[in-house]
């Protein structure tokens, strides 16, 4: 979710990159120059001047900040290669609200803006938040493009990385309070997944090759939704037959989709047809069972009941871990029981 955009004003934007970056990991940033006139640059929530002011054009610029149309005082963090009072004083009466040396560490700068302009998050909390951000980018996209054609599966990447990082950094508990802010039924419950199988993995001790697999797998589980009708994927309550029908479509129109989209693991494949299947051979499409059913697919779908539990909808709270948790042990004929149990120490250890 967008916590507001960060503009770095720069007379040298290749000096500034490692500053920039820095603050990517956070929060969107735009980069602009000293001929900027803010008129229409869009809503932002800071400032960070990597300027020269002994240029006229640089103050010039950030007079023009000043007097911005419909201006509210925001954070502008000035960066200064002189360390005179005279340059500081000077910044102060261009607007600056906080002074540092342009030499201090990239984190130092990133750590002074965040407590000027979200002063009740930490950076963790915001490097979680932007990588949800990214992820959630990648799952915007991905469904929208597969409710007409097909996906390109290297895009699907540029969402792997955001949910392992962000399991990493701020563990289960932070990605599911993010994820329950979205709306959106399956885009919830495909991050939900995402996340969950990533926390799994990494109790687990699998390797990082494994893990990124797993997640991406979870990624695009539920493609085939994008498919199915509306009314369907967001009915408050119980589906009737038909409709329960037309919903468990959803796993082979996604393998299908896969398939056909090419450049897809066996896999990321297998979970996706395969994740409504029961050890009992009680489940769909193919009334699969036992050996039928490999290991990640096992992994996955205890993971996929479990967010489908733990699900925040408009006319439902998420059930807590302790209830969802008693449900995947009284599966234990349709479920690796095994799994569940290392999956529940998992969650209930997990930060």
């Amino acid at each position: 979710m967008d916590r507001g955009m960060i503009v770095v004003l720069s007379d040298r934007p290749d000096r500034s990159k490692p500053l920039v970056d820095a603050i990517s990991a956070v929060a969107e940033c735009r980069v602009v120059g000293i001929d900027e006139t803010w008129e229409r640059i869009g809503p932002f929530r800071g400032v960070v001047a990597d300027i020269t002011l002994s240029r006229p054009e640089a103050k010039t610029c950030l007079r023009r900040l000043a007097r911005r149309p419909g201006r509210q005082r925001m954070p502008l963090i000035y960066l200064t290669r002189s360390n005179s009072q005279s340059a500081f004083t000077e910044a102060r009466n261009l607007g600056a609200t906080v002074c540092l040396s342009a030499h201090v560490e990239p984190r130092l700068v990133v750590g002074s803006l965040v407590r000027e302009v979200w002063p009740e998050k930490s950076v963790a909390d915001l490097v979680v938040t932007r990588e949800i951000a990214r992820a959630g980018a990648t799952m915007t996209n991905l469904l929208k493009t597969a409710e007409t054609g097909l996906i390109d599966m290297t895009a699907v990447e540029g969402g792997v990385d955001p949910v392992l990082d962000a399991i990493h950094d701020g563990g289960l508990s932070r990605w599911l309070d993010e994820v329950w802010a979205y709306d959106d039924v399956t885009f919830q419950h495909c991050l939900l997944v995402s996340g969950t199988v990533a926390a799994f993995a990494l109790s687990l001790r699998l390797s990082q090759a494994d893990r990124q697999l797993l997640t991406r797998a979870a990624l695009v589980h539920d493609v085939g939704k994008s498919r199915i009708p509306h009314a369907i994927l967001n009915k408050p309550g119980r589906l009737d037959d038909d409709e329960r029908a037309v919903m468990q479509t959803h796993a082979p129109i996604g393998h299908e989709i896969l398939s056909a989209s090419g450049g897809c693991d066996a896999v990321t494949l297998a979970v996706t047809r395969h994740h409504h299947e029961m050890l009992d051979g009680s489940g769909y499409p193919d009334g699969l069972s036992a050996s039928e059913i490999s290991d990640p697919v096992r992994l996955l779908t205890i993971c996929d009941i479990y967010a489908a539990l733990v699900e925040r909808r408009p006319y439902k709270k998420p059930m807590s871990t302790r209830d969802a948790l008693s449900i995947l042990s009284a599966m234990d004929n349709r479920l690796e029981g095994g799994l569940v149990q290392a999956f529940a120490k998992a969650v209930e250890t997990a930060p």
